[in-house]
């Protein structure tokens, strides 16, 4: 059988669609100060513990996340550093976006619907 390439751009599509649940985004945004174990990410994030679990595998399966046991106790960690740094990206991207559309509400506000 052979293995067709994806081209770049569908890899970054599904990666971004793997990124695409609010529940995935909380756990990476956790795990930016360091490894947690699902007890603590439970906590923080409130959702069912088979909700969390099924989340946690898609992360792991895409090698966002790694896990490791001790003891009884699961671990996650975020894989590389870059993770911590595409979420930084996204919250500058998100803090430009809502500035415009704050500025642009303001002006609305200030020309009373009139059309300029």
């Amino acid at each position: 059988m052979e293995i067709v390439p994806v081209p770049l751009y569908q890899a970054k599509a599904e990666f971004f669609r793997m990124l695409g649940h609010p529940v995935r985004i909380r756990v990476l945004e956790l795990l930016q100060d360091g490894p947690l174990p699902v007890r603590e990410l439970l906590a923080s994030i409130e959702v069912e513990p088979s909700a969390l679990s099924q989340q946690l595998a898609v992360l792991r399966r895409s090698g966002i996340v790694t896990s490791s046991r001790n003891g009884s106790t699961v671990v996650y960690a975020v894989a590389g550093g870059d993770v911590a740094q595409l979420m930084l990206a996204a919250r500058r991207i998100l803090t430009e976006v809502l500035t415009g559309q704050t500025q642009l509400l303001a002006e609305l506000r200030e020309t009373g619907g009139r059309a300029s």
